[in-house]
């Protein structure tokens, strides 16, 4: 399986998905002007992986910042990796990073960590 690799760009995240060793991860701006249509190659490379996902996968996010549109496809995104997780093909983790001073995106990693079923830690980065 092919490696997802899109570039980052002024509204949008560097994205780096590698089924080889089950290595995900989304750095960067999240504000594209269609949320949908960004993420659906995102989907699409999740929903071929999940046929044969690796034994371990680490999903890690590092976003500056992101819209509202943008939350919802980060929680379709991890949607699909709680049904990897949960149908025993694969145990799936996520990192999520914030920057020391960042309250608001910690705070949004606490609440995709209570919403939802994944092994979440949620770390402290100096900027």
């Amino acid at each position: 399986m092919d490696k997802l690799i899109i570039e980052p760009g002024i509204k949008t995240p560097h994205i780096i998905f590698d089924a080889a060793n089950g290595s995900l991860e989304i750095k960067g701006k999240s504000i594209p002007e269609n949320s949908i249509e960004f993420y659906k190659p995102v989907y699409d490379w999740l929903d071929t992986y999940a046929t044969q996902p690796k034994d371990q996968t680490l999903l890690t996010v590092q976003l500056e910042y992101f819209n509202t549109s943008s939350s919802k496809c980060l929680l379709d995104l991890f949607r699909k990796l709680e049904n990897i997780h949960s149908s025993g093909k694969g145990k799936v983790n996520v990192k999520w990073l914030y920057e020391e001073d960042d309250e608001d995106i910690m705070e949004a990693g606490d609440d995709y960590q209570t919403i939802v079923k994944l092994p979440f830690s949620i770390e402290k980065i100096s900027g």
